[in-house]
């Protein structure tokens, strides 16, 4: 599936209101919830109802329907791809359509991300967008991570409880992890432009008001579990080290009881995986890699015709612009004042000197006019790199 929208780039906004990005961190990021009113303002979102529609038509979109009502049974779920016929079944209230991961396919969606930076690249998922007709839902819940919910078309009720964990009750007979009762604490409306910021699993409910529906950007970020870190480490190490390092025990004593696993063996384990952990090398590797892999591989596709580096040069001279493809994560490590560590998609580039500096930029620029200072010394490994990333797909000319 081809990215679709339109190409134009927009100016990032600043939309903290009248918080500066340090005192949101400090004061509300993780700890309380933050309305902001008209944080965009005149806002409305580059989706209509029926575009947000066509894109979970798609096999390579992840989608879902709620249905409250008149469904099968109450809070219903259904998973897309869906077909026309789909919608036209749809009661005229009471049910939610969710997109997620359109910033990955419509680049006008991308461009909201960028207003959001002050967040670390590797932190920060993806928009998800839904639509809802009048009184549509998906019930009382929280969320494990953190959430900016930017109201573009319509309006919508937000109710907000108390901060809830897995023993909080919930309603049975449905998949989804629906609050059977939420304590109310909070109570907002918000029209176009205006946001809301709510960190991990604090209780909220949103309803949708009135006739024209109501479209809301919920931006998310990552927050990885212990268990998938250790299980992406395992991964990773098993790539990477194959039988380097083995368990050694040239201390061995004898033992009253050959079946116990005695402390002395759990302790040269500890030792032997905590050697790596102690490997900042390796750990910034395995991390960056596994942060930066695509969340939609179908999203990432090299160009049909690969561009020479000197074609690239040549197109950059006649006012090419370089913009990162939507579903592309970049992320860095530095390794001294003249080298990085470059995780692009899952994939790891040592840069150095000029390559460093552009490893840099491009880690935080989306869009990059086609003057790009470091293509301008002798030093080829600029260019070099974007060629790589050109034909890999991370980036793109245009």
């Amino acid at each position: 599936m081809q990215p679709t929208g339109g190409e134009e780039m927009i100016q990032v906004p600043h939309v903290l209101g009248e918080l500066s990005r340090e005192q949101f961190l400090q004061e509300y990021w993780q700890k309380r919830p933050l309305l902001i009113r008209q944080a965009i303002p005149g806002f409305t979102g580059p989706l209509t109802p029926d575009e947000l529609a066509g894109l979970a038509l798609e096999d390579e979109v992840e989608s879902r329907i709620v249905l409250e009502k008149d469904g099968k049974r109450p809070w219903e779920l259904r998973r897309g791809p869906f077909k026309e016929k789909d919608f036209a079944r749809l009661p005229q209230t009471h049910w939610t359509l969710l997109v997620q991961a359109v910033d990955h396919w419509v680049p006008e969606v991308a461009d909201i991300v960028e207003a959001f930076r002050f967040i670390p690249n590797w932190r920060i998922d993806d928009i998800m967008i839904s639509y809802a007709p009048d009184q549509g839902s998906v019930g009382p819940h929280y969320d494990n991570y953190d959430v900016f919910l930017l109201q573009g078309l319509g309006r919508r009720r937000w109710r907000i409880g108390p901060p809830c964990d897995e023993n909080s009750p919930r309603i049975e007979g449905t998949p989804l992890r629906i609050l059977s009762e939420m304590e109310v604490t909070d109570e907002w409306v918000l029209e176009p432009g205006d946001m809301l910021y709510l960190p991990p699993r604090i209780a909220h409910h949103g309803i949708a008001e009135g006739t024209e529906g109501c479209l809301t950007y919920s931006v998310g970020f990552r927050a990885p579990t212990v268990s998938e870190l250790l299980s992406g480490l395992a991964d990773f190490a098993s790539d990477r080290l194959g039988d380097a390092g083995r368990y050694a025990d040239p201390d061995l004593a004898a033992q009253a009881n050959p079946g116990e696993i005695t402390p002395a063996a759990l302790a040269r384990v500890r030792a032997l995986l905590q050697e790596r952990l102690d490997d900042q090398a390796f750990l910034a590797e395995w991390f960056g890699s596994m942060m930066t892999e695509p969340k939609i591989e179908a999203a990432v596709v090299p160009p049909d015709r690969p561009l020479t580096p000197k074609q690239i040069r040549n197109r950059l001279a006649k006012g090419a612009a370089l913009r990162r493809n939507e579903g592309s994560r970049f992320a860095f490590v530095e390794q001294g004042p003249d080298a990085v560590m470059l995780f692009v998609d899952g994939a790891v580039h040592s840069c150095r000197g000029a390559s460093a500096a552009l490893a840099r930029r491009l880690s935080a620029q989306a869009n990059l006019p086609g003057d790009i200072p470091e293509l301008g010394g002798d030093d080829a490994g600029p260019l070099e790199l974007l060629s790589r990333l050109v034909g890999d797909g991370s980036l793109r000319l245009e």
